[in-house]
């Protein structure tokens, strides 16, 4: 199976974020418009095998790396916030 590590990093991150916006829709359309603004952002880090998880991993731990991404989930949760695709 393929998997962009990249998903997980923001699964994980979201929630956090998430916290700090009192007055944001947290419904699950919004919730998929913000990972995936995230996620086309950022470059993907794909793996096949437990090596290549452990060597993502290891790169996630990198402080860029994760201000990157909290940068791009940021962006997207403003955008969303700003423009809902729904009423």
């Amino acid at each position: 199976m393929v998997k962009n590590y990249m998903e997980e990093v923001v699964e994980d991150l979201l929630p956090k974020l998430l916290e700090t916006y009192k007055d944001i829709c947290t419904c699950e359309k919004c919730l998929d418009d913000i990972r995936a603004i995230a996620l086309n952002k950022l470059h993907p880090a794909y793996f096949v095998t437990r090596k290549g998880f452990l060597f993502t991993k290891m790169e996630e731990t990198l402080v860029q790396s994760k201000a990157d991404v909290i940068h791009e989930l940021t962006s997207a949760i403003e955008i969303v916030t700003k423009n809902p695709m729904h009423n």
